[in-house]
């Protein structure tokens, strides 16, 4: 289809409040144009979830406290790709990370000797703090273990990260062309959007949509996995992947996927579909030498690489949706 005249690509990096009853008003017209059906009545086989994960203003607006780079790029290409395959998507998923100001990961919560908080990109070891290098201004008993379970499943070190999708603010919106394809695809197929919030627990960090780094605490849950989202998600006959970053939320995210997936039928595999040009990784740090882990581009292009050799396949929003 062609783009509607209410998108505007140059504008895509811009902040504004979303034109709900503008692009509602668009999407009823088109849909009396075209003979399109509403997301319930696609067949077994047609089944298609589109699932952004983190496409919102802290990730993806120049001048936000965690932009990515590339990210303004890759919703304009996102955004289009919604558009032209608006018939073709039965449901829309979004992951909203969502944040308070005192959390583990922000500066708020640690200080050292002198009272100082970390600056962010602060990287906090185990070690750091049994030595008491850091200390937490509460929940020290629960901060020690949560350091040494991160240490122990290898996967992430604690970083600190400047405040970001905080609850309330304007960081925390889905970027607002985005938004606006949410709302045109909602009107056209009669399909409302998914949004799925992570990340609200003070205790753990919530790359992943499907689960958090850390699910249990000095015996108490802080968090499980999202079955619920999983078993929607599956429910599709393909779930095409996107958003930022794709070194961190994006692929804790889909090895979470595959390791439940493989856990229960390995053959589901052929179900996630990675949109490779929808995605950036978060640039490597100023480091000399740098440690391979902290080379974030590389360790997302090496991620991606295994994913598709174990069955996952990886396209471009340019290649067609064929069923």
């Amino acid at each position: 289809m062609a783009l509607p005249t209410f998108y505007d690509r140059a504008k895509v990096g811009d902040v504004w409040i979303e034109r709900a009853g503008l692009v509602a008003e668009a999407a009823d017209a088109w849909r009396r144009q075209h003979p399109i059906t509403p997301s319930s009545s696609d067949r077994d086989g047609a089944r298609v979830a589109a699932f952004g994960i983190d496409c919102q203003i802290g990730f993806c607006t120049p001048g936000a406290s965690l932009f990515v780079p590339g990210a303004v790029e890759d919703t304009r290409r996102t955004a289009e790709w919604l558009y032209e395959n608006v018939g073709a998507i039965t449901t829309l998923f979004f992951s909203m990370d969502t944040h308070r100001v005192f959390q583990i990961f922000h500066p708020s919560w640690w200080t050292d000797a002198g009272g100082a908080h970390p600056a962010p990109f602060t990287v906090i070891s185990h070690d750091d703090v049994r030595a008491g290098r850091w200390t937490p201004r509460a929940h020290r008993d629960e901060a020690l273990e949560y350091t040494q379970q991160l240490a122990a499943n290898g996967r992430y070190v604690l970083t600190i990260w400047p405040y970001h999708a905080l609850l309330g603010g304007v960081s925390h919106a889905l970027v607002p062309a985005m938004m606006e394809a949410a709302i045109f695809h909602a009107t056209v197929r009669s399909e409302p959007t998914r949004f799925e919030t992570k990340g609200t627990h003070e205790l753990t960090e919530s790359y992943s949509v499907m689960a958090p780094e850390v699910r249990e605490l000095s015996g108490t849950r802080v968090g499980e996995f999202n079955t619920t989202l999983f078993d929607a998600l599956l429910a599709h006959d393909r779930v095409y992947v996107f958003g930022q970053a794709k070194s961190h939320c994006v692929l804790s995210t889909l090895l979470d996927l595959r390791a439940r997936i493989e856990a229960t039928d390995a053959a589901l595999l052929g179900k996630i579909w990675i949109l490779e040009d929808a995605m950036s990784p978060v640039p490597p740090p100023p480091l000399d030498p740098l440690p391979p882990t902290l080379d974030f581009p590389n360790v997302a292009a090496r991620a991606i690489d295994e994913l598709r050799a174990a069955g996952m396949h990886v396209v471009r929003t340019t290649d067609p949706i064929a069923l």
